[in-house]
């Protein structure tokens, strides 16, 4: 065999996005078919390799098996934080004291001030159009494993407190967990009753439309920021449009290589680079990690614009269609890769729609 020839065959048949080779053409186009790579997902400053998430962007920069050279120049001028790649090590140390996050003391000063209570909520447009909403758990049930929303936190996108409250839940609570919340017996004794407080968060959501007419572009509505967001609506017993939410927990950029969630812990001290839930949990300082996480997630990835971004977009749906097989693989990888599209909504799409 012509060795020469197998090694272009190879190239040939190289995936744009990830480099995974294979040996036929048509396996490539069964990868891109599948794989959905596309302009949004996390790629090495160095060899503009696409990864799946920013966990395996990492591994592969600095992981067990790093790419050397990529591996090298990532250590002489690499952010550890948001992984990117500068032009030279002072520009990297000017980078890195802006790339650093750092934590609000708000929440210890409406912690200190009297409970930190704030449970005025109004329909007001002009209170932006993106919140992020974190809640605290205490026990119910026989054994107090039993999750009861008893303490919420509203913020807007400038970290501005919306609204704060204690939660008196519907039934019996066993277990305060009170070393991780706080939370005491005569916190929760004259609190606001959960239905009181849902029907508030709902009605400030849908901003006055009507939460079966809420779309994913447009209208009043806003966008609804957390970690774990399934859970908090579940236990403050409310329903909320799933295109309107933007888990961290959910987000894949944002989850294991495994495609497991990471903790939110995790999340800001790895991508905002300080610490959080030390000692007493406040609901306030999870509603600034997230909505951190979420800014920088939305305007720190500079994406090529695109009219139909998503694979599930109907113009999209005969991309890899079957019946086009002889033609895609006539097709260099490079060609497959310009009209793959993601199968997650990228949230610097919120830019462009805002």
């Amino acid at each position: 065999m012509d060795h020469r020839y197998e090694s272009s065959e190879t190239l040939r048949n190289k995936c744009a996005a990830c480099y995974r080779q294979f040996n036929k053409k048509e396996h490539l186009v069964e990868h891109m078919r599948t794989s959905y790579h596309s302009v949004h997902e996390p790629m090495c400053g160095v060899c503009k390799k696409h990864c799946r998430s920013f966990e395996s962007l990492r591994e592969h920069l600095i992981g067990p098996l790093p790419k050397a050279e990529c591996e090298r120049i990532f250590k002489e001028r690499g952010c550890d934080i948001c992984l990117s790649i500068l032009a030279t090590r002072s520009s990297l140390r000017a980078h890195r004291e802006s790339c650093l996050s750092r934590p609000n003391n708000n929440g210890l000063l409406y912690r200190m001030a009297n409970l930190g209570i704030q449970d005025e909520l109004r329909i007001d447009n002009s209170r932006g159009r993106v919140v992020a909403l974190a809640c605290k758990m205490v026990g119910g049930g026989s054994d107090g494993s039993l999750d009861l929303c008893a303490r919420v936190c509203l913020i807007d996108e400038h970290e501005r407190i919306l609204f704060h409250s204690y939660i008196k839940p519907n039934i019996p609570v066993t277990n305060y967990r009170y070393e991780m919340t706080g939370i005491r017996p005569e916190y929760l004794r004259d609190a606001m009753p959960l239905r009181n407080v849902s029907r508030k968060i709902q009605e400030f959501l849908c901003n006055g439309e009507p939460i079966w007419q809420i779309r994913s572009k447009g209208g009043r509505s806003r966008i609804l920021v957390g970690h774990g967001l399934d859970h908090d609506l579940k236990c403050l017993e409310m329903d909320y449009p799933a295109i309107k939410m933007r888990d961290t927990a959910k987000y894949p950029p944002l989850m294991k290589t495994s495609k497991l969630s990471n903790s939110l812990k995790y999340l800001t001290k790895a991508y905002l680079g300080y610490d959080i839930q030390i000692g007493v949990q406040d609901p306030y300082e999870d509603c600034v990690a997230t909505m951190k996480l979420y800014m920088r997630m939305k305007l720190s990835q500079f994406h090529k614009k695109e009219n139909h971004p998503l694979a599930t977009d109907p113009q999209n749906k005969n991309n890899f269609a079957s019946w086009r097989q002889n033609e895609l693989e006539r097709m260099t990888p490079d060609q497959l890769l310009d009209f793959s599209r993601s199968d997650y909504y990228c949230w610097c799409l919120d830019s462009q729609d805002y």
